[in-house]
């Protein structure tokens, strides 16, 4: 008799369950133990796994709460790559649907935080544009696109997340205070670095990522954000390498 990869899948990630019939060890014995065994190891190593990907929620939770979270969490999606860097990607919106925690309403943006940081550092490799690539007159400069490195991340927030993030993450930072925060994370070396971006500058990073000019973004970002700081964003975007190219297209005279 066998066992087939559903039954087998169910009844490892789920505790109460009985060890599945036909399944049998090396020694054509019923499993048994030996299957809770694997069980407890395939809980424990996926559970370890969370904590290292979400340091921060664990932080904020406290550990046993996320061992629990994480169990809850890995019934219902379990793994769908062996490469445990990439597992957790729902964990956000699992996050935003827990009613238990309805009241920490920022969790679930610290879990986007965390996962791009991740993002970030697995990304491709992009070679930096050079530090004078927008060094070109301003009627030139508006007409420009631009191209980012695959390790960029930008997300936006109604709460103060890159405050929060670094209140629990590095020592001696300050309280966070109330307010939206927009994040940039860059990778200019090895380890990718999150930054605050002016405001309005994940509106401006967006509508260019979509393929408009510099000039255009800026004039639909200013009139939805007149605060908006344009050099500062670029400054940000060149700092951490994360302009990987610079095309005008020049008008025919």
């Amino acid at each position: 008799m066998s066992v087939s990869q559903t039954i087998f899948h169910d009844a490892l990630l789920d505790p109460s369950a009985g060890v599945p019939d036909g399944l049998l060890d090396a020694a054509e014995q019923p499993a048994g133990r030996r299957f809770s065994v694997y069980r407890n190891n395939v809980a424990v190593s996926l559970t370890e796994a969370m904590h290292q990907a979400f340091p921060v929620i664990t932080r904020l939770l406290g550990p046993q709460n996320m061992d629990g979270l994480a169990g809850i969490f890995l019934r219902k999606h379990p793994p769908s790559s062996p490469l445990m860097m990439f597992y957790g990607d729902e964990f956000p919106d699992f996050l935003a649907g827990m009613d238990q925690l309805s009241h920490i309403g920022y969790l679930p943006d610290v879990a986007r935080l965390e996962l791009a940081l991740r993002r970030s550092y697995h990304a491709a490799d992009g070679e930096a544009a050079p530090a004078d690539a927008l060094s070109i007159p301003p009627e030139e400069i508006v007409q420009a696109q631009l191209e980012f490195a695959p390790a960029m991340q930008v997300l936006n927030s109604e709460w103060p997340l890159l405050s929060i993030w670094r209140f629990n993450s590095e020592e001696d930072a300050p309280k966070p205070s109330p307010g939206a925060e927009d994040v940039l994370i860059t990778r200019p070396e090895y380890d990718p670095t999150p930054q605050l971006l002016p405001t309005g500058g994940a509106a401006w990073i967006a509508r260019v990522q979509a393929g408009q000019t510099i000039g255009e973004a800026f004039e639909k970002t200013s009139a939805e954000f007149p605060e908006f700081d344009l050099g500062a964003t670029l400054a940000l975007l060149l700092q951490g390498g994360a302009i990987t190219s610079v095309t005008i297209e020049r008008l025919a005279t």
